[in-house]
């Protein structure tokens, strides 16, 4: 089959497709005709340091959609022919492939009318936003939300969830992606190059800060995050957790909810694992029905993937970018 072979750790921007062998699903697992993969910074950002479970050459790609193939012994929930999507185990070889494995149970079924790219552009991003807001911090009709990097992957698919649920939506961004969080739903866009975001924050609440705040950046934002959050609010943070001593015991009674999606892989809770399928075909009935979008910015082939992971890791990329692969 072609795949895009990664030689060796830090060497994803010199990846090129190449012939190597077909897998073969093992008890539990499905291999996957690919159809459409979909590019997350985790692709990158693993690739640089590479991984003690790795046999290279490499296959990276944790977001992926196509048809089962072939299934593995033990497989009863999905059979040969189903359209199917899934995000898999960074440390196993991924969907930049004609072809790939992945375990049955975490795999979601296409509903009909989702094309196989729109379905591939969902689970990494989609996921962690739609675990951040629904699974953990319970965000509510009229309550009040920052999201920060809001015209990023999780932080697009954060806006829509939140403008579903009906909660009032801060962000997060440069000036000229304004207009483009505005038009996922964001109400109150707030430029953190060269404004104070706490002093909007707080001038937008009534000093009384926020329900809850997602934060894509980095440790030290999360931290500087916490004295936006209101009375009783909670955070959840996917880019390092927030230093928990800024915060005094008994002054905000504050939550806080840790996002590591795709570590649940490697955990032994069968339960957590099937329900990355369950949030996978919720997340599409969302866009099937409407009220979200997949928001692929771009399309690409199997070889122009490189330099897709090139502008994400730049940060030049609103939304998603998707590669279609025959």
């Amino acid at each position: 089959m072609k795949a895009l072979l990664l030689e060796d750790k830090n060497m994803w921007s010199e990846m090129k497709v190449k012939e190597t062998a077909k897998p073969t699903p093992k008890r539990g697992e499905v291999l996957i005709k690919i159809k459409a993969a979909g590019l997350n910074p985790v692709d990158y950002k693993v690739a640089t340091n590479g991984n003690p479970n790795w046999e290279y050459p490499h296959i990276l790609g944790v977001d992926a959609a196509g048809i089962v193939e072939e299934i593995g012994e033990g497989v009863t929930n999905l059979k040969k022919g189903d359209r199917v999507f899934y995000h898999g185990d960074f440390t196993k070889k991924g969907g930049f492939a004609e072809y790939a494995v992945t375990t049955a149970h975490t795999t979601a079924k296409i509903p009909d009318g989702l094309s196989f790219e729109d379905a591939a552009a969902l689970p990494c991003a989609g996921m962690t936003a739609y675990q951040a807001l629904v699974r953990k911090m319970n965000l509510q009709q009229g309550e009040t939300i920052l999201i920060h990097g809001g015209a990023g992957g999780v932080g697009g698919f954060a806006i829509q969830l939140a403008a579903t649920i009906g909660a009032t939506i801060i962000t997060t961004c440069s000036p000229e992606n304004e207009e483009y969080v505005k038009q996922l739903g964001a109400h109150h866009v707030i430029f953190y190059k060269n404004e104070d975001v706490h002093e909007r924050v707080m001038d937008l609440t009534d000093q009384n800060g926020v329900d809850a705040v997602l934060d894509t950046v980095s440790r030290q934002n999360a931290t500087d995050s916490l004295k936006s959050i209101a009375f009783n609010g909670r955070i959840g943070f996917i880019a390092g957790n927030p230093d928990y001593s800024a915060v005094k015991p008994f002054s905000q009674a504050l939550s806080f909810h840790e996002i590591a999606l795709g570590a649940v892989h490697f955990s032994n809770h069968i339960n957590q694992q099937k329900d990355l399928a369950i949030m996978n075909e919720e997340l599409a009935h969302l866009v099937l029905d409407g009220k979200i979008s997949s928001m692929i910015s771009e399309k690409i082939t199997l070889e122009e993937i490189p330099e897709g992971l090139k502008k994400l890791s730049e940060r030049h990329v609103r939304g998603k970018i998707v590669a279609t692969i025959e």
